[in-house]
């Protein structure tokens, strides 16, 4: 946290063990903030720069007594370098137009978020959210949230959630169609954010959680710089202690 100390006016509670999503054979803990209802963005601001992410109204950090690969990562956007992949997302996707709206419910939108979990997480337990789930998970939110659907001829093609806090954006959630051949959607939206952060003048792109032996996860060290939370201090990636993670 930069060495920042402050108090909150919030409890801390464990959740139960449960599966991890990411790494299989491990079960997982959550380190949640209570309760929900007090977290605006200011205290929102604060908590994500300490590591805390937002799920719904939900916000928590993983904290596994016998696991520390849930690393915060973030992106320097004023310095970032696009690889020659990264460069081909850009082209390939530069006729898409952003609509930025609130987060609110659409059947399109859910019905591209059900074919997107069913091709790309099958399985994954979120491939058979109801609308409730679904709405729980992406659409509720107590702080400065924006939804972004991406379209092409029309066509929606990529939702994207961000939240806007004092030093950046966060990268919430993006669902997209599946079907479209040698897409980067994945790739164009985090750049698309960065790009945004930078016409905001705000230097962070925080990108949730990097784990380096996860595949959906690791993908994240591609974009530089980054900066991962490590013993309470952002650090330059890679540096020693993140490549022994």
């Amino acid at each position: 946290m930069d060495g920042t100390t402050f108090e909150l006016p919030l409890r801390f509670a464990h959740t139960a063990p449960y599966p991890c999503a990411y790494l299989p054979d491990r079960q997982a803990r959550s380190l949640v903030a209570i309760p929900a209802e007090r977290i605006d963005t200011p205290l929102y601001d604060l908590l994500i720069r300490a590591g805390f992410r937002r799920s719904g109204d939900l916000v928590y950090q993983p904290d596994c007594p016998d696991c520390q690969d849930c690393v915060p990562a973030r992106l320097r956007v004023d310095r970032l370098h696009t690889d020659r992949s990264q460069r081909r997302a850009l082209k390939r996707h530069a006729g898409l137009q952003a609509i930025e709206m609130a987060p609110t419910f659409s059947e399109e939108h859910y019905a591209l978020y059900q074919r997107y979990q069913g091709a790309r997480h099958r399985g994954g337990g979120m491939d058979d959210d109801n609308r409730e789930q679904f709405e729980r998970f992406l659409l509720r939110s107590q702080v400065d949230s924006r939804l972004v659907e991406f379209r092409e001829g029309g066509q929606l093609r990529m939702v994207s959630l961000i939240d806007l806090v004092a030093d950046g954006l966060s990268s919430v959630y993006c669902f997209f169609d599946p079907d479209i051949a040698d897409a980067s959607f994945g790739t164009y939206n985090i750049l698309w954010q960065a790009a945004c952060c930078h016409r905001l003048g705000l230097p962070w792109l925080y990108l949730g959680y990097w784990i380096a032996e996860c595949p959906k996860m690791a993908y994240k060290a591609r974009f530089q710089p980054l900066e991962l939370l490590m013993d309470g201090q952002w650090q330059a990636f890679p540096s020693r202690s993140a490549t022994a993670c």
